[in-house]
């Protein structure tokens, strides 16, 4: 076969960031009309890599051509300038700016001296129908889904006469169907001569749209070759340099039919009417999953029992006391929530993964003269070593770590908090395989400990991996409930689309690759 042409060529490029490596001598082609797949643990320099390329940072050692030229970028302005252009994983809309502002931001089209607003509009019109990615077009950025706020900077590095395109984790805030345009549009790009670099901890996605697969690990290359020759087992035996068995570790037993009720939801509706009339238990050492699609409420259910979300109507009950709906009193009531978004909802990025940790519980640590900051220390060291943060030290920016270990400060801080109930809101996306072997082995130790557990995910292998029962909404309610055999993607598949509403495309039968199902 005719090799494509080279578009960037990276060689021997290496950055450091104080004292860790992030990469070293890395050598890779992105060629003219090929979707290249990068995949690596977290931390392992596939997005250094790429924002090396994007003029996020300049490279310590080594160079960069775009078509046979040196390229050295001062700004990712003027990579996009180029046609350099990326969707990074962490979303970075202006959320005051209507969606139309935000996808022409910078490009807009002018009538003399004028912004031609309905200009504008019909660009990103015909954007939508080109790719198949709905948003509302009037809408404030900020008012939208997480899973919305990706479709809109997908559309908009779009939009920008791309040459080379880096997609960062597209997929992990969409659902089945969605993920499967997005698939469509990587294959019409490439089809146009765009060269499309696609990062993934979905591998056999990846293995489904990639032409080329590099695997890193540690900063550095450990192959690059035909995705046709790859497998999914192959990519995590690279990735992480060990056979990794099993995505997920044994369940914990199921309790018994008279173990306590830890968590008792009755009629409850949201003054949003995102979800009305919602009612469930969850007994001690049970995970319960939460299944459905987007927009189905799973999330807005999720944080109202915290008390995040006004309610209208109904009750939350918490080892029989009836919480107030505020978050101060189901903290001191043993709940804990780790949040969607761990930059929006749940972390301080420049604050220390220390204070990320014990946050929500200073008062412990409180003493005359204010906090003690060595028992705080032992106590936040503590939770993170149970949970495998890995991190320089306590007082290491959260911003600093990979994404794994970020959600792992989450979990950390869910153990100092030692709940009675866990709500774990999308706990792995974002992260890599191993790290999400070792979430699931914390949810397990956290149930078998007698902690009730409300698993939120749109990894459907993952809720039958995970949980004992699953409870899948629709448009607000409850409308099914399965467990053991009955719990298939199948029978969860046909509960969230309900009758007459068609089925989604899963996105694998391998269980790592199958989130974006419904959510």
């Amino acid at each position: 076969m005719k090799h494509a042409e080279a578009l960037v060529s990276v060689r021997n490029a290496s950055k450091r960031f104080g004292a860790t490596q992030a990469l070293e001598d890395v050598s890779v082609d992105f060629e003219v009309g090929r979707v290249h797949g990068l995949v690596g643990e977290n931390g392992a320099g596939k997005s250094t890599l790429c924002k090396i390329v994007l003029g996020v940072h300049a490279p310590d050692g080594g160079s960069i051509r775009l078509e046979g030229s040196p390229l050295r970028l001062s700004s990712p302005a003027e990579g996009a300038a180029l046609g350099l252009v990326g969707v990074a994983q962490e979303l970075s809309l202006l959320p005051a700016m209507s969606v139309v502002d935000n996808v022409v931001l910078g490009t807009e089209e002018h009538w003399g001296p004028f912004v031609s607003e309905r200009a504008n509009r019909r660009r990103v019109e015909t954007l939508i129908d080109e790719h198949g990615l709905e948003v509302p077009l009037d809408a404030r950025a900020g008012s939208l889904s997480v899973a919305d706020q990706q479709k809109v900077e997908i559309l908009r590095a779009l939009g920008r006469r791309s040459r080379l395109v880096v997609l960062d984790e597209p997929t992990a805030r969409l659902a089945s169907h969605e993920a499967a345009e997005l698939l469509g549009t990587v294959r019409r790009l490439v089809e146009r001569g765009v060269a499309v670099v696609y990062i993934s901890h979905f591998l056999n996605e990846v293995l489904s749209v990639a032409d080329t697969v590099t695997v890193m690990r540690d900063g550095r290359i450990v192959r690059t070759g035909p995705a046709r020759l790859e497998s999914h087992a192959s990519l995590v035996e690279g990735m992480t340099g060990r056979h990794i068995g099993e995505v997920f570790p044994p369940k914990p037993p199921a309790p018994a039919d008279d173990a306590p009720v830890v968590l008792r939801v009755d009629g409850l509706s949201a003054t949003g009417a995102e979800f009305s009339d919602v009612s469930l238990q969850i007994r001690a050492g049970e995970i319960l999953g939460l299944a459905g699609l987007v927009g189905a409420g799973r999330s807005e259910v999720a944080h109202a029992v915290y008390g995040s979300l006004a309610v209208a109507s109904g009750s939350v009950e918490v080892c029989g006391h009836r919480l107030s709906g505020s978050v101060d009193d189901a903290l001191a009531n043993g709940v804990s929530l780790i949040p969607e978004s761990r930059r929006d909802q749940g972390l301080m990025a420049r604050r220390p993964v220390r204070d990320n940790t014990t946050l929500p519980y200073l008062r412990r640590f409180a003493g005359r003269l204010g906090i003690r900051a060595g028992r705080e220390q032992e106590a936040a060291s503590e939770a993170c070593d149970d949970v495998g943060v890995r991190a320089e030290s306590m007082l290491t920016p959260v911003a600093a770590l990979s994404g794994g270990n970020q959600q792992k400060v989450l979990f950390a801080r869910a153990v100092l908090g030692e709940p009675k109930l866990l709500i774990a809101d999308e706990p792995t996306r974002g992260v890599d395989v191993g790290s999400k072997r070792a979430i699931y082995e914390a949810l397990n130790r956290m149930a078998r400990s007698g902690c009730a557990v409300l698993l939120v995910s749109s990894e459907l292998e993952e809720v039958i991996g995970t949980c004992h029962r699953a409870l899948v909404m629709r448009r607000g309610r409850i409308v099914a409930e399965h467990e053991g055999g009955d719990m298939t993607e199948a029978s969860l598949l046909a509960a969230a689309f309900g009758p007459g509403d068609g089925t989604a495309e899963g996105r694998s039968q391998e269980p790592e690759a199958a989130a974006g199902e419904p959510r």
